[in-house]
Parts: structure tokens; sequence; C-alpha cells
């Protein structure tokens, strides 16, 4: 990865050669103390380790202190326009701040809250998104642009530090992949802060986990980015789940149980999608650092189980059990689930 500032968010560090941090947000009212927790508990259950709420009223940034006393990951708040929203988040408790300086407007109140944030040690992520491009910068650069993008969270960037304010996080994200991809690249080229990745108005789980897949995986291989955040238009637990994947994918992160399937031709003589699909939904909670191959034929099935912790070849109702590369067994079509997981089990 390459390299950046650290920041600490509660109890985790960001940058710096720590581990890529998976985000997601709540789409609950943050006045609704019961529902918001709930969602969260939900959300660190599937791997979430920060989590942002929208702070759209002074009700709200005072609900955090309540919140937070339920929860076990760091909180963000979302602040847009109102400074004070920000101030009392930061007497809540609040782990972090996502605020744009420029859309505050009076200096004296940024400086209000960079003092305060001094002060507690929390830190800002800038959030600048392709919806909301200043509008001066938009026709500057004649739309959307990376550069544009830049500009935008760089101008933002720059009334932080003219207050000596260093605690700072970035995303400029858009949902156009080429351009998203691009701007953070520049960025990454001219800050050292570290930097929040993300395709914003990804849209629905489907479209959201291309694109995602996409654009963030693009950036993680060169280096780039220190936290995630997969948007998604639909439950936020389902962000979770793709954002692991990326980052277990690229061997960047390790969750569990790590599965290789093929993805079956003419040749499958055993019904491999029901089972690779019972099988991914048994072992989803299960924290082993394994890899199990479900191969479905003779071509690369016995190659493909032998690189594998354990793994399966099956072909006319039957299958072989590989353990470490080696035989274990012959298995009966309809016992294999059974004895595939028993095997996993005991690993």
């Amino acid at each position: 990865m390459k390299h950046t500032r650290e920041i600490k968010i509660g109890n985790l560090f960001m940058g710096a050669g720590h581990p890529v941090l998976i985000q997601s947000m709540t789409n609950t009212k943050t006045e609704n103390i019961e529902d918001t927790v709930r969602q969260i508990i939900e959300l660190e259950n599937a791997g979430c380790e920060i989590v942002r709420v929208a702070v759209p009223t002074m009700e709200a940034a005072k609900a955090i202190k309540a919140i937070k006393a339920q929860i076990h990951i760091p909180i963000v708040a979302d602040i847009h326009f109102d400074y004070r929203l920000a101030i009392e988040s930061i007497h809540s408790g609040v782990d972090k701040i996502r605020l744009n300086p420029g859309n505050i407007g009076d200096i004296e109140k940024v400086r209000e809250v960079v003092t305060l944030a001094k002060a507690k040690r929390i830190p800002i992520r800038i959030g600048v998104n392709g919806g909301s491009l200043d509008k001066a910068v938009y026709e500057k650069y004649g739309g959307l642009t990376a550069e544009a993008l830049v500009e935008s969270a760089m101008s933002h960037v720059k009334i932080f530090e003219a207050l000596s304010f260093y605690d700072i996080a970035i995303s400029i994200k858009a949902s156009d992949i080429p351009i998203t991809v691009k701007a953070y690249r520049l960025l990454s080229e001219i800050v050292d802060y570290p930097l929040h990745l993300g395709i914003t108005e990804a849209g629905t789980k489907f479209s959201s986990t291309v694109k995602s897949s996409i654009g963030i995986g693009a950036l993680l291989l060169e280096g780039i980015g220190n936290t995630i955040r997969v948007t998604m238009t639909d439950d936020p637990v389902e962000e979770i789940k793709v954002a692991k994947k990326i980052l277990e994918v690229l061997d960047l992160r390790s969750f569990g149980i790590k599965i290789i399937a093929c993805p079956t031709c003419g040749r499958t003589e055993v019904d491999l999608i029901e089972l690779t699909q019972e099988i991914e939904k048994r072992i989803e909670h299960m924290d082993k650092p394994i890899t199990v191959a479900i191969m479905g034929c003779a071509v690369n099935g016995p190659g493909e189980a032998r690189e594998a912790d354990l793994g399966i070849a099956g072909g006319k109702g039957m299958y072989l059990l590989f353990k470490k590369g080696l035989v274990i067994r012959k298995i009966k079509e309809e016992e294999v689930l059974e004895a595939l997981l028993e095997e996993i089990n005991n690993f």
C-alpha cells in the first residue's frame, strides 16, 4: 500500500500500513436510537468496522452518546452546513466527523470545530461527491472531471491546513468509475492523507457489486486506499459482504473460509451449483483461514482440489475428497455435503 499518514478512529488506526478497513452507513433515523443501534449491531456481526450515521438535526447529534454506549465499533457523524451539529456530535463522543469546511461558510465556525476536534483528537473526513461538486469548479472544468474532484477536495484541505489541522482523511467519489479512479490516482500523488474509497450512487446490489469491485478493486491493486465503503441501494449488511469479498480476493484481508468452485459445463455430472450454494451458506460465519475447492469434473477438479486445504472433485454421482493434496476417500453425492462440512469443522 502507498504510505500515508496515520489517523486514529476510536480504537482503530487508518493509513500508515494498517489493514484496509470496512465502513458502512446506517439508513435509520439517527434520532431513533433503538433502530439505529439494532442496525449497527447487525453491521458489526457482518464484519463492519466503522459506521457512519446521518446527523441532520441536533436531536440526532445528541443521540450519538446513547448509540455509542451500546455498540462496539467507531461511529462517524455525517455533517453538512451546520457547524453546531459537529460541535454537539463531538461532545456526544463521536469518533470521527465527515465534514467539508467549504460548505460551513464562515471560517470562524470551521475554526471552532477544528479547535474542539484537536482537543478531543477527533479526525475529520473531507468527502467530495460528483453529485454535489461546487458550482464554480464544475463550470471551470466544463462538467464533472477527475481534476474537478481533486481541486474541490484540495480547496477543503487547504482550509484545514491553514488552521494547522492535519488529522484528515479524504474521499472523492463519483458514480462514474473511470473518473473516480483517475481522481483518486491524481489525489494520491499530491497528498499523504489516508483515503476512503467508494463508488457513489452505485445502485442495486448487483449493479453496486460490479461497479464497486471494479472501481475500488482497481485502486486497491495500485496500493491506493485505506478504508472502503460499498454503497448499495439495499440492506447495508449486503455492503459489508461485498466489501469483505473485495479485500479477500485481493489478498488484503482474510475473513475465514475461501471457496474455489468451478463454473460447471457439459461435462459436469453432479449438482454442483446447489451444493456450492449450500456449502457457502453453511460456512458463512466460520472463522477458519482455509481454502476449500468444490469442483465438478476431472479436467481441472483434482488439480484445483489438490491446491486447496480441502477439496472435492465430482463425477457420476461420486466425489473424491482431498486434504492437503491427498485423496482421503470416495463419497456418494448424497453424502458429500455433510462429509465435507465435517472435515471443515475438524480442520
